[in-house]
């Protein structure tokens, strides 16, 4: 499906977007890019993303342009209510409207299971890869291909598929059967085919692995120091903005030299689709220019496009969906005193369903103790940074905003856990710079960011003694690289989802005359030292 502008909308365009850019050429190749899309249909309250607003931009280049690529790094379902009520019937559908010509699988992409994710993306136009990935005997077996080879120009460009280690990241019910291969050594083995017996003059790496580096995992900049023949990384996971140069920090430069010297382009747009990515290489000059060379910058995505230049097969196909979601997205059930930061490690949100977490434990050891189950040692509440999807803002909290902050299936549940793993799990913890613990804990850091104490109700932890911990089944089996939480023992779990059970505490705060408020005050703190 394309959809052509009008001459002077073309034109309003390519002056907006292309200003400053080389002119045309019919050996030019642009790739544009995106990752964790993350079911951001709709542009956000500032106006920025959106699948229309994207498409606009993706059609103007493709008219102004001979040769364009559309690629996708992963991600791109899970963090509204659009995937939470219809399981991606709703994006995956929309990448096809906009002709993505390959995409690669994120972690998120198997939060409703193997099976689903095989189901859409069985329905996909686009090329699926990964290299990494071995799925025989499984669901996905047949879907996808490690590499892909375009003839542009009589030039050749292959692009290779890798995807994250999904241990201690992804449920292991969820990739239950599949061959994880190191991303390095398998990028490095597929890229070296392709510029050795394909003989393609370009290899681009299409990965879903990250740029930050928070545990042992290979990342992008360990992909880029240690290949010899990928020109190109085009990354997702981390969320990163990596602009031209050392523009977005010096830790995240988009130009890495490779094992023998040779520099490597590595992009990564940030994340919900707010910036589209936008690489131009002169096919001619590929012997002569390096990656360094090529034209590469983030094009925002924003609300700035009249109605008529949007997509309106597109438009039609959403509006059913938006409407059967308004009602519950409207629905006030509380109200917050302050605003709460979702992308904090520390402070108030974090803290807030951390406490929801060790109330709702309290609750149930209440219970479970009425039934004659002895059940004295201390209780934590936990709730990982990273299943809190957006943040909240001064005002009314409504159904919808919880519902789409707490997106995943998980169930709560209740868990006894040794002390030296309670010790061992707050020291990753803190190495990562914190995570969501209630009020009963304090975590004593270094100046190397490891926990030198773990007190719970100001008492310190017992390596030996037995612990509760109110927290999801997501955390209990060691994920979020949490994983001495696997050693501990569940004796209890909840059947509805959380955001269910974080509504009715809602509902029960609101019913009291209480807000939504969360203690900003940090719960890892560094040790203090005196002269």
């Amino acid at each position: 499906m394309k959809f052509h502008l009008n001459i002077a909308s073309r034109l309003l365009l390519i002056g907006a977007l292309m200003a400053g850019g080389a002119g045309l050429s019919a050996s030019d190749l642009v790739i544009l890019h995106t990752n964790d899309t993350h079911s951001m249909i709709d542009p956000d309250a500032k106006g920025t993303g959106g699948v229309l607003q994207r498409k606009a931009i993706i059609d103007s280049v493709r008219n102004a342009e001979k040769n364009v690529l559309l690629v996708d790094a992963g991600d791109v379902v899970q963090g509204t209510l659009y995937f939470k009520f219809f399981g991606g019937d709703v994006e995956y559908p929309l990448m096809n409207m906009m002709d993505y010509d390959v995409q690669i699988l994120g972690n998120h992409e198997f939060d409703n299971g193997l099976k689903a994710m095989a189901d859409h993306y069985r329905t996909l136009d686009a090329e699926r890869l990964s290299a990494n990935y071995d799925f025989t005997g499984t669901p996905a077996e047949g879907i996808f291909k490690p590499y892909t080879i375009r003839e542009i120009d009589g030039k050749r460009v292959g692009i290779i598929g890798l995807n994250i280690d999904p241990s201690s990241l992804i449920a292991r019910n969820a990739v239950e059967g599949v061959k994880f291969l190191p991303v390095v050594e398998t990028a490095n083995r597929y890229a070296a085919y392709l510029k050795d017996k394909e003989r393609c003059d370009l290899v681009v790496a299409v990965t879903h692995i990250g740029a930050y580096k928070e545990n042992e995992k290979e990342i992008d900049y360990d992909l880029a120091r240690r290949s010899k023949d990928i020109d190109i990384i085009i990354g997702g996971h981390s969320h990163n903005e990596i602009l031209p140069g050392n523009a977005s920090a010096p830790e995240f430069p988009s130009i890495v030299e490779n094992a023998e010297g040779r520099p490597v382009l590595v992009t990564q747009t940030g994340k919900y689709g707010r910036k589209l990515g936008y690489i131009k290489i002169d096919l001619d000059d590929l012997a002569e220019e390096t990656p360094a060379d090529f034209e590469y910058r983030l094009i925002p995505v924003t609300d700035r496009f009249a109605p008529s230049v949007l997509d309106a097969d597109m438009e039609a196909f959403v509006a059913p969906y938006r409407d059967r979601l308004r009602a519950i997205e409207a629905r006030v059930i509380g109200r917050a005193d302050e605003d709460m930061d979702n992308d904090a490690r520390v402070g108030a949100y974090p803290n807030w369903a951390s406490d929801f977490a060790e109330d709702y434990g309290r609750a149930v050891v209440d219970s479970l103790r009425a039934t004659g189950l002895e059940l004295n040692a201390p209780l934590i509440g936990m709730m990982n940074v990273g299943g809190i999807r957006h943040p909240m803002k001064r005002g009314d909290v409504t159904e919808g905003e919880i519902l789409a902050t707490f997106p995943f299936s998980n169930r709560m549940l209740l868990m006894e856990i040794k002390g030296k793993d309670l010790i061992e799990t707050m020291d990753i913890a803190a190495q990562k710079g914190g995570e969501g613990v209630s009020r009963a804990v304090m975590v004593v850091t270094d100046d190397e960011g490891h926990a030198v104490r773990v007190l719970v109700d100001g008492e310190e932890v017992d390596p030996e003694g037995t612990y509760l911990i109110s927290t999801i089944d997501y955390l209990s089996g060691g994920n979020d690289d949490l994983r001495p939480l696997a050693n501990g023992k569940v004796i209890w779990r909840d059947v509805p989802e959380v955001s269910e059970r974080i509504l009715e505490y809602v509902r029960a705060l609101s019913a009291q005359g209480l807000p939504v408020a969360g203690d900003p005050r940090p719960r890892f703190v560094k040790e203090v030292r005196l002269q």
